[in-house]
């Protein structure tokens, strides 16, 4: 009897977790956006509550937008990460650090995996890691992940002004087809001063913006400037040869 009583309260147990999981995919898309909706409304409590001091109701707030969260959108969602670290930030404000570590750590492995090591909210929790390590005393950990940070971010600046170059470029090129030399010339002087900085003058793509502008300068007549564009493009191989222009002095006959 003992044995059949024990198989039944397996069974029960099975099937009241069966009936729990088929609950929860039968979930509609509605009333999953709207729990999403209440979490985020919760989470932004939870800023609210900490902008204002009241750190006991913003912890409150996150734990209730997490639990939300990872329910519907698991424990490996980037809106899941931003929750985390919010909570942790909390945490770190009120001294708890082991668990405002557990929690940043727990964001930053979600954006790690996500987004990778380079974008700038993984940047984000990397920093807030440094200023949790220092504020706990252990300055090797801090000035480790705060180089990470910085590291992160030179990256990215780094890559928006390249992007920013090619944008003057493309800009210019367009003008350059329409005839607008001078209007052209203008953006690719913007691009080039960032491909300077940023690439050095020796990078292929910094020695094309001089050859392009040389080319430009020659085509409106402008030999002097085209001479002094087309010897910074160095590159041996793809050195511009532009032809000597020479002016003859004609006397007048009667």
């Amino acid at each position: 009897m003992k044995n059949i009583f024990f198989l039944l309260l397996v069974l029960i147990n099975i099937g009241c977790s069966n009936r729990g999981f088929y609950n929860q995919t039968r979930i509609s898309s509605v009333e999953k956006e709207a729990l999403i909706q209440e979490a985020n409304i919760l989470n932004n409590k939870g800023v609210q509550a900490y902008k204002r001091g009241d750190y006991k109701a913003s912890i409150k707030y996150y734990k209730k937008s997490i639990a939300i969260k990872e329910k519907i959108l698991g424990e490996n969602d980037l809106s899941t990460a931003t929750s985390y670290n919010n909570l942790g930030l909390v945490y770190k404000r009120v001294g708890e650090y082991t668990k405002s570590q557990a929690y940043i750590k727990a964001g930053l492995k979600i954006r790690e995996k996500i987004l990778g090591q380079t974008d700038s909210l993984t940047a984000q929790s990397y920093n807030n890691l440094g200023t949790l390590y220092n504020s706990m005393g252990d300055s090797a950990k801090a000035i480790d992940y705060t180089k990470k940070t910085i590291d992160i971010k030179e990256k990215i600046i780094k890559k928006e002004q390249i992007e920013t170059a090619v944008a003057y470029n493309n800009l210019g090129a367009i003008q350059e087809e329409l005839g607008e030399y001078n209007k052209a010339l203008s953006n690719y002087f913007k691009a080039l001063k960032i491909n300077e900085k940023v690439l050095g003058k020796n990078h292929p793509i910094t020695q094309n913006s001089y050859k392009t502008i040389a080319l430009i300068y020659y085509t409106i007549g402008k030999y002097q400037e085209a001479q002094k564009y087309a010897k910074l493009a160095q590159q041996d191989e793809d050195k511009i040869e532009l032809e000597p222009i020479v002016v003859e002095d004609k006397k007048e006959t009667i």
